[in-house]
């Protein structure tokens, strides 16, 4: 049952230099009543695209972690849904659709998972460990916040149901070789941070199993083979990023 009142919705983008994807993502999420973009201070031109957009509010704050930086936006937004949406993810104008709908449900979840296609460069990445990439993007404002102990891979908090859409979300994760690995090295170091609090003593099993557990779940169980050449990429740059996680909680644990 459609409710009588239209249900307004906040769309939030956290960027850092994302003078590539900004444009983009900012036009296909025109749909929203609020499209708010919280930056961390980029060095490129982010900011000021973003500004240029006069149905976008941007604010900026500097980056400490990714759940205190997506709780502050939520903190600006004024609807009662919110749609999280990462610089590099696009909408199909099927899931458009949907958002609108379901959010516009008499009885609608407090909540929706979103499942993603990891796009390698214009491709898409069929295993790998990603066939079955979920994450939750549309939430009640007032039901949901961001867990702050998961600094990366931030895990959002739901008091209520939570549903799940029918279309997919366009991840466009992997542009270069490089900007991934620098992206896989970064998340390594902020998860070194949890290990940290979570007084994680880094020995022989976190420095050379785990790395290799990761590659060979992702390449062999999660048939990261079938991907070819972009799946030995892919699970490597993962395996990559734990093997970073506990070499640099070595040296923040040396450093304490």
């Amino acid at each position: 049952m459609i409710s009588a009142e239209k249900q307004l919705l906040t769309a939030l983008v956290i960027t850092y230099n994302e003078e590539h994807n900004i444009k983009v993502v900012l036009e296909n999420l025109a749909f929203a009543d609020e499209i708010i973009v919280l930056d961390s201070f980029s060095s490129d031109r982010t900011f000021e695209i973003a500004a240029s957009f006069k149905n976008v509010k941007v604010a900026q704050r500097t980056f400490d972690n990714f759940a205190f930086q997506r709780n502050y936006a939520l903190s600006l937004a004024k609807n009662p849904w919110i749609l999280f949406i990462d610089a590099d993810e696009r909408l199909t104008p099927e899931l458009e659709q949907e958002i609108t709908a379901v959010i516009n449900l008499k009885n609608s979840e407090a909540a929706y998972f979103m499942r993603r296609n990891f796009m390698f460069k214009s491709q898409k990445l069929h295993f790998s460990g990603w066939q079955t990439d979920k994450i939750i993007r549309l939430f009640k404002r007032e039901n949901a916040a961001y867990n702050r102990e998961k600094i990366v891979h931030e895990k959002l908090i739901v008091n209520g149901k939570i549903g799940k859409l029918k279309n997919k979300l366009i991840h466009h994760s992997y542009t270069n070789y490089e900007n991934y690995k620098q992206k896989m090295v970064f998340y390594g170091q902020l998860k070194a941070q949890e290990e940290f609090v979570k007084k994680t003593k880094p020995n022989f099993f976190h420095f050379y199993v785990r790395p290799a557990y990761q590659f060979l779940n992702q390449y062999i169980v999660r048939f990261g083979f079938l991907d070819g050449k972009k799946g030995i990429i892919i699970c490597y740059l993962n395996a990559l990023s734990v093997a970073v996680r506990f070499q640099e909680l070595k040296k923040i644990r040396a450093s304490n």
